[in-house]
């Protein structure tokens, strides 16, 4: 797509005009030959940072310099040509926003495209760009991956630098970002993780058999052939519970300790401002401030067993993987109180990553229905072990082709 195709037209509406961004890096390094978008919670140099909000945007300085991760990309001689729709301020994983629209998934116009990095994802699904960068918190890396059919990556927390990215739950918060390819996000990860992929493969495989439990049978059995490839790449494969004490237990307590920081990162600027929000955005942000000490403690204490479970179940050399997502996408302008349960659900198959910090990639898996709706495969890595996961996706890409 030219540069006046992708921003005069943009056909699944996946992209932040405000301005129009082209800046390109050196034509000789690592990245010179890929395009990418960046999720508008990015901060570039000279342009508006709105977060979905109009009135974050009205509110909030304009930045002077690019965000760490937006800077090294550039360095690395990538081109960005664009800023994509988030949720508002990030709070959704559905991909719909009141203000700005909701981005079309490419794969199921009538279905969600996911978010909260719905635009970033449908920019690569689309084909607009090679990769994009997003942000994961409770799953907006992941979930827009599984909906519209790509690969998606949440790091390690705390393993990119995040300085110029607008925060929402700090002990949760990753930049991430998407690919069509498992050799383009494997490009991208060597840069921004500064390391080489390992030859050599991990050689023990875990499949969640409680995750894969808590999802739709449609699902099961659409990903049953890509967890078989899968398995043939490793020595052992060894099926476990991935929260003994219940997935639905750790889904609680990431659903009682991102909210509180989101309420913690907003209530300033809602006091100060007195922001336009769209009505789930404005409940769910008073209900976090609702949310008691003694609820929050306990949510701890889960984080904490969850956390010690992870680095048991993960270590070097081993790894886990589950569904994405529970369903694929959700029809588009479903009634809130039917959205309310399906986040519900997503989050229960999404929280072990802000709840624990672990790498997580997830894979074009399969589709289901009679609109072959994407759902995606996930491999999870103990901390740090990040490009451990590139080095398989690669692997199974390979095998795949």
């Amino acid at each position: 797509m030219t540069k006046s195709e992708l921003h005069l037209k943009d056909p699944h509406r996946a992209m932040i005009n405000r301005p129009t961004i082209w800046l390109r890096g050196p034509t000789d390094k690592s990245l010179s030959d890929l395009r990418f978008v960046v999720k508008d919670l990015f901060d570039v140099a000279g342009v508006p940072t709105a977060g979905g909000s109009p009135d974050w945007l009205q509110t909030s300085t304009l930045p002077q310099i690019h965000a760490v991760i937006v800077s090294e990309l550039l360095d690395a001689g990538a081109e960005l040509i664009g800023k994509t729709i988030t949720d508002e301020i990030s709070l959704g994983i559905l991909g719909e926003n009141k203000f700005d629209g909701t981005p079309e998934n490419p794969t199921c116009p009538d279905r969600v495209p996911g978010g909260s990095s719905a635009g970033s994802a449908v920019a690569v699904a689309a084909g607009y760009c090679d990769f994009a960068l997003g942000t994961d918190t409770g799953g907006s890396v992941r979930v827009p991956s599984s909906f519209c059919g790509i690969y998606g990556i949440r790091p390690t927390h705390g393993r990119l630098n995040l300085g110029g990215m607008m925060p929402q739950a700090p002990s949760s918060d990753t930049a991430g970002w998407f690919a069509r390819s498992a050799k383009t996000l494997a490009q991208v990860g060597q840069v921004l993780y500064k390391a080489e992929l390992s030859e050599r493969l991990p050689k023990t495989l875990l499949i969640a058999h409680d995750a894969f439990a808590f999802s739709e049978d449609a699902v099961q059995t659409a990903l049953a052939p890509t967890v078989k490839r899968l398995s043939e790449l490793f020595d052992e494969v060894t099926e476990v519970n991935m929260a003994p004490d219940g997935l639905l237990e750790w889904s609680k307590a990431q659903r009682t300790i991102q909210p509180a920081e989101g309420w913690q990162t907003f209530n300033e600027w809602i006091n100060r401002y007195n922001p336009r929000m769209s009505y789930s955005v404005a409940r769910n942000l008073f209900q976090a401030s609702q949310i008691s000490e003694s609820d929050l403690k306990q949510a701890q204490k889960v984080k904490q067993l969850a956390i010690t479970r992870m680095r048991d179940l993960l270590p070097n050399g081993t790894l886990l993987c589950l569904p994405t997502t529970p369903f694929c996408a959700p029809k588009v302008g479903l009634p809130i109180d039917q959205t309310d349960s399906l986040r519900e659900q997503i989050s229960v198959l999404c929280c072990h990553g802000g709840l624990t910090g672990v790498p997580q990639i997830s894979i074009p898996g399969s589709t289901v229905g009679q609109d072959n709706a994407p759902i995606g495969l996930s491999i999870v890595a103990g901390h740090n072990y990040d490009t451990d996961l590139l080095a398989v996706a690669l692997a199974l890409e390979s095998r795949h082709d």
